[in-house]
């Protein structure tokens, strides 16, 4: 039996390296921290809100350590087989196919588990072995055990928001990782993300940053959840493609927040109230 991967030409990881450095304005100390944790090859969990930027910064900071980054979204069906890999029949002969997970541990990347309280909980536990002091993998289907490479590193985001009993990370899991919490950025800031991801004028990246900002404030007034910034971006672009504010801000923001008739009427009033000018 031979081994073959699933992940770039001949075994390379080269396709899934960060070649232009992205654009991220780091929120604290959440730059160093990870820079801190990959030294001593803890594993780290991001947590926060949809759209915070926490994809963002791991790219980022998968360029400046320039380490390959492979993203795993993951979900109820997400299986064991699925993260570390499978036989299968091929060519007339059987071959092992390295899974996501397993890619990074043997060649030094970035496996970035995303929204992880989604994952079953049988298929969450296989990464108990490599999230503490042992860093090892089990490959149960071949009786054996992967070291990680000295460059692995092991990443879990998941929203706090959406947490349930049904939908949380057990203790026995949580304590393995590091946290580096995100949220939405300062007002200033947020407006630089958006104007550099879209060129938006300033005053609309402000205009934006408010809406945003009095969508937040109804999270509590039943709105499930608060304007991210990735769709004030989505909003700019389309705004630059020559959509009108009113739009591009009804398609990319309020319509994807709800459905809800009269919620959709109240952020209507809102989004007027902004771009009355």
């Amino acid at each position: 039996m031979r081994e073959a991967t699933e992940y770039g030409r001949d075994g390379s990881l080269e396709d899934y390296r960060i070649i232009r450095e992205p654009f991220y304005r780091p929120l604290g100390e959440e730059v160093e921290l990870f820079e801190k944790a990959h030294a001593l090859k803890l594993p780290v969990m991001l947590k926060g809100p949809t759209g915070s930027g926490k994809t963002r910064f791991l790219e980022y900071m998968a360029h400046r350590l320039s380490l390959p980054l492979i993203t795993v979204a993951c979900h109820e069906d997400l299986t064991a087989s699925d993260l570390v890999g499978r036989y299968l029949f091929v060519g007339g002969e059987t071959v092992w196919m390295d899974g996501p997970l397993t890619t990074a541990v043997r060649r030094g990347a970035v496996c970035y588990l995303d929204e992880f309280v989604e994952a079953r909980k049988d298929t969450i536990v296989i990464i108990h072995p490599l999230a503490d002091d042992r860093r090892i993998l089990p490959l149960e289907k071949r009786g054996s055990f992967l070291s990680a490479h000295e460059d692995f590193v092991l990443v879990i985001s998941f929203n706090p928001g959406y947490q349930s009993i049904l939908k949380d990370l057990k203790p026995s899991t949580r304590q393995r990782f590091v946290a580096l919490e995100f949220d939405y950025p300062e007002r200033e800031l947020e407006a630089e993300i958006v104007r550099s991801e879209t060129d938006v004028p300033e005053k609309m990246s402000v205009q934006l940053v408010e809406l945003a900002h009095q969508l937040r404030n109804l999270k509590d007034h039943g709105l499930e959840e608060g304007a991210s910034t990735r769709l004030l971006v989505n909003a700019g672009r389309l705004i630059q493609r020559g959509l009108t504010p009113r739009s591009a801000v009804r398609v990319a923001v309020t319509r994807p927040l709800s459905d809800d008739e009269e919620m959709l009427a109240t952020m209507d009033e809102l989004v007027e109230t902004v771009f009355a000018g």
